[in-house]
C-alpha cells in the first residue's frame, strides 16, 4: 500500500496500532481464502465472531453494550484494512452491521438495544439494512412497504430488495411507512423485524460481482412485528436513514480507494515480472504513464477522505457543506476505483481476464460501489442542493 500519513497527523499511535492488527488478521484469516469464498458465494458465519474478537464489529458502539468508543479513523482504518482482501462481497456482508445497527444504537428502546447489540457484537447474530424497494432505490420518500398499527403489533407488507446480508440476518432493521396518508418522508419510520417472523420470505439474489455476500430480495406478507420494535417514533425514521446514509457513503470512499490501490498493487507487480518483446512492462513509457495516473486519483481521493474525515471529527463545517462533500467524495473515490480497475486488468492483459486475480473481482464489484448507497448521479444532484447550486 502507498504510505498513510504519520501517527499524529489524522492517525493517531492507536489507529496504527489497531491497523497492525488487523492487517495481519486480514492475511491470516481472510486474503488465503476470498477466492474459493467467492466462488462459493458465502463465507463461514464464524468469521463474524473472529473479526468481533479484534474488536472490528464493536467500533464506535458505546461500552455498555459491549462496544469499544471509537472515532471516523478506526472505521476509516477497517475500510482500507478489509479491502487489502480485495473482495468487497466479503467486506459487505461482515460489514452488514454499520448499516443495520447504528439505527438501533440511536433510537431502539433500552430493552431493545440490550437484546440486540452484544449478540449483534459479539459476532453471534447477523443485521441486516433492508431500505430499497423493486420500486425505488434513493427515493426513501417514496416507499412503499406499510406497516399497520393492530393492538401492541404492526402488521407489515410489501417488498425489499439488493438486502445484503438479507438471507442470513437475525435482524433486519427495515424502512415501512406507518402513515399511509403521509406518501413523503413524513410518513416513514423503522422497525426491527426478527428474521424468523411468520410471514418473512427470502429469495437469494445472484449478482455481477460481490458474490461472497449473500443478497436477497425480502417479501414481508402480514409480519406481525411488537410495537416495541420501532426505533424512534412514528414518522421520524427519514433522518435516522439519511444520517445512516452519510456514514454509509464515507466507508464506501475509504472502500474505493483502497480497492483502486489493491489494483495498482497488482498491476504494478505484474509490470515488474512480465516481459513482452525482451522487456518488462514496466520498463515500458505507457505502461509507467497508466501506473502514474493510477497513483494520481487514488491520492487525489484518498487526501480529499481524510480531509473530509477531520472536518467531520472536529465539526469544521456546516452540516449541509459535510453533506456536500460526502456525496463528491463517493462520486470521486468510486470513479478513482473504476479507473484503476480497468487500467490494472489492462496491465494485466490475459491474466486480469481470469478469475482469481484480485483486479478481475474488483473490476466486476466496481458498479455496486458506484450505484449502491446512492448512485452517482444522484449523489451530485445532492451535493448541487447542499451548495445551494
Amino acid at each position: 500500500m502507498l504510505d498513510a500519513p504519520p501517527p499524529g497527523h489524522y492517525f493517531r499511535t492507536e489507529h496504527q496500532q489497531f491497523r497492525a492488527a488487523l492487517r495481519e488478521f486480514v492475511a491470516r484469516e481472510i486474503t488465503p481464502h476470498v477466492h474459493d469464498w467467492d466462488e462459493a458465494g458465502s463465507f463461514p458465519r464464524e468469521l463474524y465472531r473472529r473479526a468481533a474478537a479484534l474488536g472490528v464489529q464493536g467500533l464506535g458502539v458505546p461500552e455498555a453494550y459491549g462496544g469499544t468508543p471509537a472515532d471516523v479513523f478506526f472505521k476509516i482504518v477497517v475500510a482500507e484494512e478489509l479491502a487489502r482482501c480485495g473482495s468487497g462481497g466479503l467486506q459487505a456482508s461482515l460489514g452488514s452491521h454499520t448499516i443495520g445497527l447504528p439505527p438501533v444504537v440511536e433510537a431502539g428502546s433500552e430493552a431493545l438495544k440490550r437484546r440486540v447489540i452484544p449478540p449483534v457484537l459479539a459476532g453471534e447474530a447477523i443485521i441486516a439494512l433492508a431500505i430499497t424497494e423493486p420500486g425505488g432505490g434513493s427515493d426513501v420518500a417514496s416507499l412503499a412497504t406499510t406497516a399497520v398499527r393492530e393492538g401492541d403489533h404492526y402488521v407489515v407488507n410489501g417488498e425489499k430488495t439488493f438486502i445484503t446480508s438479507g438471507m442470513r440476518a437475525d435482524f433486519i432493521t427495515t424502512a415501512v411507512r406507518t402513515d399511509p396518508a403521509n406518501k413523503g418522508a413524513g410518513g416513514v419510520s423503522l422497525l426491527l423485524v426478527d428474521g424468523d417472523t411468520p410471514g418473512l420470505a427470502r429469495t437469494e439474489l445472484e449478482k455481477m460481482g460481490w458474490w461472497a455476500s449473500d443478497t436477497a430480495h425480502l417479501r414481508f406478507e402480514n409480519c406481525r412485528v411488537p410495537a416495541d420494535r420501532l426505533l424512534g417514533a412514528e414518522g421520524q425514521g427519514f433522518p435516522i436513514i439519511m444520517k445512516n446514509f452519510n456514514t454509509e457513503r464515507l466507508v464506501m470512499s475509504a472502500l474505493a480507494c483502497s480497492f483502486a490501490e489493491v489494483c495498482y498493487e497488482e498491476a504494478l507487480d505484474w509490470a515488474r515480472q512480465r516481459r513482452t518483446f525482451g522487456q518488462l512492462l514496466s520498463q515500458r513509457q505507457v505502461i509507467r504513464h497508466k501506473l502514474v495516473d493510477m497513483v494520481a486519483r487514488i491520492d487525489a481521493a484518498r487526501c480529499l477522505l481524510y480531509d473530509l474525515a477531520w472536518r467531520i471529527e472536529h465539526r469544521a463545517a456546516e452540516p449541509a457543506q459535510l453533506v456536500a462533500r460526502i456525496c463528491m467524495l463517493k462520486v470521486v473515490a468510486t470513479q478513482a476505483m473504476q479507473f484503476c480497475a480497468d487500467q490494472a486488468v489492462q496491465i494485466l492483459g490475459g491474466m486480469g481476464f481470469m478469475r482469481g486475480t484480485k483486479s478481475e473481482r474488483i473490476y466486476r464489484e466496481v458498479k455496486v460501489m458506484m450505484i449502491g448507497g446512492g448512485s452517482e448521479e444522484i449523489m451530485k444532484d445532492l451535493a448541487a442542493r447542499q451548495l445551494g447550486i
